[in-house]
C-alpha cells in the first residue's frame, strides 16, 4: 500500500485516535468499561493465584526479574489499531514454565503497571489510566488456565509444545473477544474494524511464541536461560521506534492532504460564495449517505474530500457564466461541463491522495444510465463515491436558491430524485437520501 493510501487506512485512523486518547483523561464510558474490565480481571487473577502452590526460592528470585522484563517489554509499543502490542510474549511464555500458572496473570499485571510508572510520575498519562494497564493483562487468563489444567512438568517436550500451542490459541481467542467488546463499549469502535489490527497483533505474538517456548524449555534445564529472549526486546524496541516514526509521517501526510483540501475549498468559496457553501452542505449529506451504505473508512474519507472539492474546477469557469441570472446557452453549458475535467487537472497537480480524489471528481456528473459527462460511464463503472456525490449534489442544488430559479421544496426535490432513480441516479443512493430526508420539511 502506498503512503497516500495508508494515510486513510482504517488501521492508521485508529492509531491516530489512540494517540489522542493515550494522554487524555478517560471519558465516562471508558472509565466504566475499563474499570469493570480491571475489576473482573483482578477477581479472576486473585482466584487463580489462590490455587497456585507457594513459590520456592528460585521462583522468588525469578519473579521480580519477570515483572521487570514485562515492565521493560510493555514500554516497547508497536502501534496498531486502537492501541498497541508489545513483544511481551517473549516473557509471558517462559513465565508459564517457570512460575505456577495461577500466579502469572497477577505478575503480568504488576509488570504492566510498573512499565507505566514513569509516564504516571511525569504526568504524561493520567493516573486513572492505571485501570487500563491492569485490564490489559486479561489476555493472560486463558493461557494460564490451559497451563494450570494441562501442563505437566514431568512430561516430554512434545507435550509441552502441544500445551503451549493450545495456550497461545486460547490467548488469541480470549484476547480478541475481550478487546472487541472493550473497545466497542469504551469508544464505540466497530468490532469489524478491529479484525485487521488484531490479526496483525496475533501475527506478532505467534511469531514470538516459538522463541518464548524455546526459552521456557531451556530455562527448565538451566534457570538463567529464561531471560535469553531479553536481547530480542532491545531489537524490538528499535523496530517499534521506526514503525512509530513511519506512522507519524503518514499521519502528518494525511493531515497535509486534508488541510490542502480545505484550503482549496476556501479558494472555491472566495471565488463563488454559493459554490463554497453548497459544497459544505453536500459534504454533510454525502457523509451521512456513505455511513448508511456502509462504506469503509477509506472510501468514506474519499467521499468527504470529493464532496468538498467536486466543484473546484468551477474556478476555471468565468463568473459571468457561473452567476448568469437565467438559462445557459448550449455553448455556455458546454463550458460549464468542463469543470469536472478542470477539477481533475487542478487536483492532479497537488498530487498524492488528491490525484485519486480528482479522478473521482471527474466522474461526479456521470449518469447511472450512461448519458452523463465527460466519459459516458454507466452503472457500477462509475465510482461509488462519485455516484453518491452526484446525487447529493443534485439534491442540495434543487433545495437551494440560484440566480436563475428559486429553491424547490424538499418534497419536490425528493420527487425529482425518485423520478430519476435508476436513470440519472444510483437507485441505492436515492433510497438512502429519501430515507434521510423523510422527516418534516
Amino acid at each position: 500500500m502506498s503512503a497516500e493510501s495508508a494515510a486513510i487506512d482504517v488501521q492508521t485512523e485508529l492509531v491516530a485516535a489512540s494517540r489522542e486518547r493515550v494522554g487524555a483523561r478517560l471519558s465516562s464510558p471508558e472509565r466504566l468499561t475499563h474499570g469493570v474490565a480491571a475489576a473482573v480481571f483482578l477477581a479472576i487473577a486473585v482466584l487463580l493465584a489462590s490455587y497456585a502452590p507457594p513459590l520456592d526460592a528460585p521462583q522468588w528470585l525469578l519473579l521480580p526479574a519477570f515483572v521487570a522484563a514485562i515492565a521493560v517489554g510493555s514500554r516497547i509499543e508497536l502501534e496498531v489499531g486502537s492501541g498497541f502490542t508489545s513483544p511481551v510474549e517473549l516473557v509471558v511464555i517462559p513465565m508459564l514454565f517457570a512460575l505456577p500458572a495461577g500466579a502469572v496473570p497477577v505478575a503480568v499485571a504488576a509488570g504492566l503497571v510498573c512499565g507505566q510508572l514513569p509516564s504516571y510520575i511525569r504526568g504524561r498519562v493520567p493516573l486513572q489510566r492505571i485501570i487500563v494497564s491492569i485490564g490489559n493483562a486479561s489476555y493472560t487468563i486463558a493461557p494460564s488456565l490451559v497451563f494450570l489444567v494441562a501442563f505437566d512438568p514431568n512430561a516430554g517436550v512434545g507435550n509441552w509444545a502441544a500445551v503451549t500451542a493450545v495456550a497461545v490459541c486460547a490467548q488469541f481467542v480470549g484476547d480478541g473477544l475481550i478487546s472487541m467488546l472493550r473497545e466497542y463499549l469504551a469508544v464505540g469502535v466497530d468490532p469489524r474494524g478491529l479484525i485487521g489490527p488484531l490479526g496483525w497483533i496475533f501475527f506478532v505474538d505467534a511469531s514470538l511464541a516459538p522463541v518464548g517456548f524455546a526459552a521456557g524449555v531451556a530455562g527448565s534445564l538451566w534457570a538463567p536461560a529464561y531471560v535469553l529472549p531479553l536481547p530480542l526486546l532491545l531489537l524490538a524496541r528499535v523496530f517499534a521506534k521506526e514503525r512509530a516514526d513511519r506512522l507519524s509521517h503518514v499521519l502528518e501526510l494525511s493531515a497535509a492532504y486534508r488541510g490542502t483540501a480545505f484550503l482549496l475549498g476556501d479558494v472555491v468559496e472566495a471565488d463563488d460564495a454559493y459554490t463554497g457553501e453548497h459544497s459544505r452542505h453536500v459534504v454533510e449529506l454525502t457523509i451521512d449517505v456513505a455511513d448508511h451504505l456502509g462504506l469503509d473508512s477509506r472510501s468514506r474519507h474519499l467521499a468527504e474530500l470529493t464532496a468538498l472539492l467536486h466543484d473546484v474546477g468551477k474556478i476555471k469557469i468565468p463568473n459571468t457564466i457561473i452567476n448568469k441570472p437565467g438559462p445557459l446557452t448550449d455553448d455556455e453549458r458546454a463550458i460549464v461541463n468542463t469543470h469536472t475535467i478542470e477539477g481533475e487537472r487542478l487536483l492532479s497537480r497537488v498530487g498524492g491522495l488528491l490525484t485519486e480524489v480528482g479522478q473521482i471528481v471527474r466522474s461526479c456528473h456521470e449518469r447511472y444510465d450512461g448519458h452523463g459527462y465527460p466519459d459516458g460511464l454507466a452503472g457500477d463503472a462509475i465510482p461509488i463515491v462519485a455516484r453518491i456525490v452526484c446525487c447529493c449534489d443534485a439534491f442540495n442544488a434543487m433545495v437551494t436558491t440560484r440566480p436563475y430559479r428559486p429553491a424547490m421544496s424538499v418534497a419536490d426535490a425528493r420527487a425529482e430524485l425518485l423520478a430519476n432513480r435508476g436513470t440519472q441516479f444510483d437507485p441505492d443512493v436515492v433510497d438512502v437520501i429519501l430515507e434521510l430526508t423523510s422527516g418534516p420539511e
